[in-house]
């Protein structure tokens, strides 16, 4: 027999009388029916979602639709996107299948008359707004010489600027609401170098988002809570998809989990402020215990997501953990690593799976800046005629630039290093064009079979 917490029922089955406060798991009563309806926490709460119309944000509307809340859709895609799943109208459709009432809105967060009308028609609509999730973001991890100034005020427009601006329009309506939330999908604030060194521009918005919080949640102390959630772990999204490339949905988790995070945040009350928290910490504290069930693939070895190190070591660990050179190792570079050595061997295997075919599905110049035990410049050319791969510079100009260790080159080609592993970790580095970046991994899969 085994016991559930109940406030109100009690519960008979046969000859057994429940204590006021438990009710008997094996019962199937109307009293339990009661309960479970007593316990729907955000029935009626009117809830603003930037970025809604795919993705975490649309996982938190569903969440909250299941429960009867009223959910607005404020993010830009009104209409079908080329690449990308969902419009605003899609995700209204399934928020009210879901049991929820929808209001899309199109939105772009850097627009302050766009997210003034939506505002206006939310509390026209519902009557307020009690939580506000600031969950629109926009993402391009270059360094400074690569990261066009177009691109630098997307992302502080959109994490930083959109953010604040959406809470500040936002809140006077939740002052009035019983137990308002700001929700900020945003990192804890770590100020370890190398979240910053490969992406200064990318880590500078989405730390302006978690600097709303730190100074929101002191201004508005006891009214409004206002917390950062993040995941800890990659999650599964057509962001992630493209960043990522084939295969990496393996190593992350549905959206599923960020969404059940961001529900237990609505349920506490407004002292709870202030806090970053992370997805699965909180999940453990409401009693999850198994987290396969979040997994796109249970059991295989998951992507540690960006800013969540503790101390140096520990993220040293994790990185090896998943494949990457042991940070702190150390060697002598070899002067004649062009012409021999594992470098020089996988070129001659790289030669040998050469295809016209190949080389027009690709269309790009590789070259390679290697460092460590085997260092040197390498190339692969598939863009002109049959291919061509060697030391040195390539014939034409590069269109994409990697720079890693050569053992972490050596683990990429064998397929014991996943390219976005090792990018998101810090040890390889790109410049120019990441979609045909990305096409390398194809090259990389067909190499498993000649190894």
């Amino acid at each position: 027999m085994s016991w559930v917490r109940a406030d109100k029922f009690l519960c008979t089955h046969l000859f057994h009388v429940c204590s006021p406060q438990c009710v008997c798991t094996v019962c199937v009563c109307v009293c339990r029916r009661e309960w479970e309806k007593e316990s729907v926490k955000l029935a009626g709460y009117t809830v603003f979602i930037t970025g809604a119309s795919r993705g975490i944000g649309k996982a938190i509307a569903l969440k909250a639709a299941r429960d009867g809340a009223n959910v607005v859709i404020a993010a830009k895609t009104a209409d079908p996107h080329p690449k990308l799943p969902g419009t605003i109208y899609t995700a209204a459709a399934e928020i009210e299948a879901a049991g929820g009432k929808a209001l899309p809105c199109i939105v772009d967060v850097r627009d302050e008359k766009q997210i003034n009308d939506a505002v206006g028609k939310a509390v026209e609509k519902f009557g307020g707004i009690d939580i506000l999730v600031n969950n629109a973001s926009a993402i391009n991890l270059t360094g400074t010489l690569e990261t066009p100034m177009k691109k630098v005020d997307l992302m502080l427009g959109i994490n930083l600027r959109g953010t604040y601006l959406t809470s500040k329009l936002c809140i006077p309506h939740l002052l009035k609401s019983k137990n308002p939330h700001i929700l900020n999908l945003s990192p804890p604030l770590n100020l370890n170098p190398i979240w910053f060194k490969n992406h200064t521009a990318y880590t500078m918005a989405k730390y302006g988002m978690s600097m709303c919080v730190l100074g929101m949640a002191e201004e508005f102390k006891g009214s409004i809570a206002v917390n950062a959630l993040w995941p800890k772990t990659a999650i599964q999204t057509a962001a992630m998809d493209m960043l990522g490339g084939s295969g990496i949905d393996k190593q992350c988790r549905k959206v599923e989990i960020v969404a059940d995070a961001a529900y237990a945040i609505f349920k506490q009350p407004t002292s709870f402020t202030g806090q970053f928290v992370i997805d699965e910490d909180i999940l453990k504290k409401e009693g999850i215990k198994d987290f396969d069930v979040y997994a796109v693939e249970p059991g295989h070895p998951l992507l540690p997501d960006f800013f969540l190190d503790q101390q140096p070591e520990n993220l040293a660990r994790q990185m090896e953990e998943h494949g990457a050179t042991p940070v702190y190792k150390s060697g002598k570079t070899s002067a004649d690593s062009a012409t021999t050595g594992p470098v020089s061997d996988m070129f001659n295997i790289i030669r040998g799976i050469l295809s016209p075919d190949i080389v027009k599905t690709t269309q790009g110049v590789y070259r390679f800046e290697l460092s460590g035990d085997h260092a040197g410049v390498w190339y692969i050319d598939l863009k002109n005629d049959a291919g061509s791969a060697g030391s040195g510079e390539p014939p034409v100009k590069a269109d994409v630039v990697m720079t890693l260790d050569s053992s972490d080159f050596i683990k990429m080609f064998g397929g014991k290093l996943k390219p976005t592993m090792a990018f998101m970790s810090g040890k390889l580095k790109i410049k120019g064009d990441m979609g045909l970046a990305i096409k390398l991994e194809k090259m990389m899969g067909m190499m498993k079979s000649k190894l």
